[in-house]
């Protein structure tokens, strides 16, 4: 069975839309839906529905980390607010890690359009990110609905589905990262412990993305402090890559 971690800012009908799919999958034991600020909601506490507010908001990894620890399923699963599904992605997802004896395993993100989004990538570094700024390569992979599993560098925190040993061991998201790039922080080091992250392109999710630090100054502040942190972390100390898709 399943544990899902989700985070709400305010979501409000969105996240009431996104509970209501998850219980209607059976793989699901437990929901924890985290209010980070204030909302009104319909939903209620349940037989797989725990509700946690926050007293005061807390970052990306942080919340997930306090949802772990009333986790009591084999898998994690941390899913965005702003995740919807076309069919049930979480038997080719369990079926993934079993054949591929991974950690960690991540469906194809879609956008509302239905095109693959970039949320499978290679590590970034200074020269990744200069020649994703003049918009020659975003280090992404090509990845198409349906081919084989392959082992990525790393992959977008929007959907992630951990084996709980896995998460247990790691112990969780790094909180220092706010929020951006704990995502990448978590796949490196899973790397570097020999866990494995696979990719399961059977399986596919909706996200319907904000892009938040494109537009407001808050968010980008968070986006440059966390990348800050990051290089100060991992450059020069990145996992060598085994083989990928």
């Amino acid at each position: 069975m399943i544990t899902v971690s989700i985070v709400s800012h305010g979501h409000g009908c969105m996240v009431d839309q996104l509970v209501q799919q998850l219980e209607h999958f059976p793989e699901i034991g437990q929901i924890i839906l985290t209010r980070n600020i204030p909302e009104s909601s319909k939903l209620s506490c349940g037989a797989k529905l725990d509700i946690i507010d926050n007293r005061s908001p807390a970052g990306f990894g942080a919340n997930h980390n306090a949802a772990f620890k009333y986790c009591r399923n084999a898998f994690f699963c941390v899913v965005n607010p702003d995740i919807s599904f076309i069919h049930n992605p979480f038997p080719a997802l369990t079926s993934c890690l079993a054949e591929n004896d991974a950690d960690l395993a991540v469906p194809l993100v879609l956008d509302s359009d239905g095109k693959v989004d970039d949320s499978i990538r290679r590590y970034p570094t200074p020269f990744s990110l200069l020649v994703k700024g003049f918009g020659w390569s975003d280090g992404s992979y090509s990845v198409t609905l349906g081919q084989k599993p392959f082992v990525p560098e790393w992959a977008a925190g929007m959907f992630m589905l951990f084996r709980r040993p896995c998460f247990y061991d790691l112990g969780g998201f790094d909180e220092k990262f706010f929020l951006y790039y704990e995502d990448v922080d978590i796949c490196i080091r899973m790397r570097k412990s020999e866990q494995t992250i696979v990719v399961c392109p059977s399986a596919a999710v909706v996200h319907d993305a904000c892009r938040a630090s494109h537009h407001h100054w808050r968010y980008l502040r968070w986006h440059f402090i966390s990348m800050v942190r990051y290089f100060c972390k991992h450059l020069g100390r990145l996992p060598k890559t085994k083989f990928d898709g």
